[in-house]
């Protein structure tokens, strides 16, 4: 059998650098999954310390102490109770940020009394420097009886004695700190005692634990009892007993920053951060740079991906137009050319796009300036029934919805989460992007007001800020119906303001672009080889008898080849088992300007809503048999009746239907895993398709 990894977890308080760190620590030799038996992320990578020395490090998720309130700090204080059940941690490497050290040597104290191997990597050293704050990182280490290792993982600084230090506590992993951070025996000596008899291996600090969150540990009923039993023949009190730990070790960490941290006057001049807050925040100000920066967000991803989009789509042609001029006419080079490769064209043709938004909102969370958008938005939240929690799942919605439905479990109020859960998916996510491009490409000129100011930019922001304002409406009218009384807060860390981490963006971005091939890549190939089974294909003879009818067709009309051979293309798709199953819900979606092959990407985009591209790329593959691009064979395509099918209106309430309506499987099955319920899934299912429907009708018959 083999042996398994020895486990590093990686803890810390939120915007420590604990991500920085792991990225540094780890490369691209990490993964991302889920913790057994919940939909939080754990994300693990690799680490050689030395030769032949591999460990696993686990980044758990970051809390401010060992008294969890939400679920993902759950199942960080469970790893470090050693009470998951799957997963154990062997050493403990806590980041401590040097600028915020008071805040931070509360968890951190916490741990070392776990009587765990504790290895404290303090980050934050060069912002620390510059707010003028000195620490004695020697007196530091000598009082926590634990290493103490200054690093700075965006410049790669200690990093390497990092390593050096967490081998040697890998190999004597059985050492740990040797004195209690505070007396915890003193809190209630009667009851430690007892539970010990139980669990001899727990330290004191252990113990309490034990006693305060037994019920949430994985152990057999005859052992809950006595526990239990232990609380009540000792009147163990679990809030006392919390408070008076905490003061105590705010006393003793007020004498360690007293011998070992120069802090500057707080009186001295104003930050930098408060500077810019002052600005940034401004009551009127503060909105108006919020606008500009969504602006430049959306003006910049059509500006920066238009020259490797045409690329990509250039290389697909020649691909194309070599293929078809090498391979025999054959039923499976039809699948390559029209199935395969044209599939495959619609996945490639939008990384650019996917990797330069993750990029631009992974720079707005490193500079700090996410959490400025939650603080900024609080008040206009409240009014619709949320709060400002509720801004980072909706914002993270932009990238995908699945992520940012289970972070709204962030938010304490049940009712204000139940409400953010029910309008996150009405954010444009990622998947929607392919589908705003090649629409917006189609029907809106690539003209620029002022020389920097794209029309294509302009519209793009406006379907964003659609999704956004319908959601805003949408939680206003549902906060009426939900009857939950809860009291709500809204306590919000504003991080002080960093240049983001290059090396942190370049690795976010090709995750995104290499989940993006490997998840949605995954679906849009196979329904995209489906839709080609589906388009060349037919019932009975119907296709046969369609071959036979331009076959004699051609004998009688020689110089009319190239127009039969086109017309005998159509005709053929639209006797497919594709065209009658288009063709079967035309009347549905003909009031909005939609054809029957809009109807088939319609229904095949309900797997993954960019399947829409790959399916209308496979459509016109399949009907017909040249090599011009996606964007040219629809920019060309005709009704019946000779008028274009991808007009101004038809477009523009296509690109409707796509912010509004639910067209996500995965987002489903989050929303019913996080709610525990069919019933709001499927609530959500109807308001949001009712929704998309009228909305689109309205906009046909506009802009008709």
């Amino acid at each position: 059998m083999k042996e398994r990894l020895l486990h590093i977890a990686l803890v810390g308080n939120p915007n420590s650098g604990k991500t920085s760190l792991f990225n540094a620590l780890t490369g691209l030799n990490q993964k991302v999954g889920n913790f057994p038996g919940v939909t939080v992320d754990k994300k693990t990578g690799t680490i050689l310390l030395e030769e032949n020395l591999k460990v696993e490090l686990i980044d758990l998720p970051g809390t401010y102490s060992l008294y969890p309130r939400r679920a993902d700090e759950w199942v960080c204080y469970k790893v470090l109770m050693n009470a998951d059940e799957e997963i154990k941690a062997d050493i403990i490497l806590i980041v401590a940020d040097a600028s915020n050290l008071k805040r931070n040597l509360l968890f951190c104290s916490q741990i070392i009394d776990l009587k765990v191997p504790v290895v404290v990597a303090l980050t934050m050293n060069d912002l620390a420097a510059k707010n003028g704050i000195k620490i004695d990182v020697a007196g530091l280490q000598a009082e926590l009886g634990v290493p103490v290792i200054s690093v700075n993982a965006r410049k790669n600084k200690g990093l390497s004695q990092l390593n050096k230090v967490l081998a040697q506590v890998v190999k004597k992993k059985n050492e740990t700190s040797p004195t209690d951070f505070i007396d915890n025996k003193s809190l209630a000596p009667a009851s430690i005692e007892a539970v010990q008899k139980i669990f001899p291996q727990l330290s004191n600090y252990a113990a309490i634990h034990h006693l305060i969150n037994h019920e949430n540990f994985p152990f057999d009923q005859t052992t809950q009892d006595a526990i239990e039993k232990i609380e009540i023949d000792n009147k163990f009190n679990p809030t006392k007993t919390q408070a008076e730990e905490i003061l105590e070790r705010y006393q003793h960490i007020k004498q360690i920053m007293k011998n070992n941290v120069i802090e500057p006057d707080p009186e001295e001049k104003k930050m930098l951060t408060n500077k810019l807050d002052d600005i940034l925040l401004h009551r009127k100000w503060g909105y108006l740079i919020l606008l500009s920066v969504l602006f430049l967000l959306f003006q910049s991803v059509f500006w920066l991906a238009r020259f490797p989009m045409d690329g990509i789509e250039w290389c697909f042609i020649q691909i194309g137009n070599y293929l078809h001029s090498n391979l025999p006419d054959t039923w499976w080079s039809n699948l390559i050319t029209n199935g395969l490769v044209a599939g495959l064209s619609g996945i490639m043709v939008f990384i650019p796009q996917i990797m330069i938004l993750f990029g631009l909102i992974t720079i707005l969370e490193d500079s700090g300036y996410m959490a400025r958008i939650s603080f900024l938005s609080d008040k206009l939240m409240r009014k619709v029934g949320l709060n400002g929690k509720s801004v980072m799942p909706m914002i993270s919605g932009f990238a995908c919805a699945v992520p940012a439905i289970m972070s709204a479990r962030n938010i304490e109020n049940k009712k204000e989460r139940l409400l953010t859960i029910l309008v996150t998916p009405l954010m444009s996510c990622s998947a929607r992007l392919p589908v705003y491009t090649i629409l917006i490409s189609l029907v809106i000129s690539n003209k620029y007001y002022f020389g920097f100011l794209s029309l294509q930019g302009l519209v793009m922001m406006g379907l964003y800020l659609l999704g956004l304002v319908m959601a805003l409406i949408v939680s206003y009218v549902l906060k009426g119906f939900i009857k939950i009384k809860e009291k709500s807060f809204f306590i919000l860390e504003l991080p002080i303001y960093r240049s983001p981490r290059w090396k942190n963006i370049g690795i976010t971005m090709i995750e995104k672009a290499k989940i993006f091939v490997t998840d949605a890549g995954k679906i849009i190939m196979v329904i995209s080889l489906l839709l080609w089974f589906l388009s060349s294909f037919g019932p009975g003879n119907r296709m046969k008898n369609v071959e036979e009818k331009y076959a004699v067709m051609m004998q009688q009309q020689p110089l009319q080849k190239n127009i039969l051979t086109r017309n005998l293309s159509a005709e053929k798709l639209q006797n497919s088992y594709a065209g009658i199953l288009g063709q079967a819900i035309e009347p549905a979606i003909k009031p909005l300007g939609y054809d029957w092959k809009i109807g088939i990407a319609i229904i095949t985009s309900f797997a993954a809503r960019e399947v829409f591209v790959g399916t209308m790329a496979t459509l016109y593959s399949v009907e017909e048999n040249d090599n011009s691009s996606l964007r040219e064979k629809l920019q060309a395509a005709k009704n019946e009746d000779g008028s274009k099918v991808y007009t101004l209106a038809a477009a523009l309430s296509l690109m409707v239907f796509y912010v509004l309506a639910m067209q996500c499987m995965s987002t489903l099955a989050v929303v019913k895993r996080e709610t525990k319920s069919w019933k709001w899934p499927v609530i959500q299912f109807i308001y949001m398709t009712t929704l998309a429907y009228v909305m689109s009708l309205i906009v046909y018959w506009i802009f008709k």
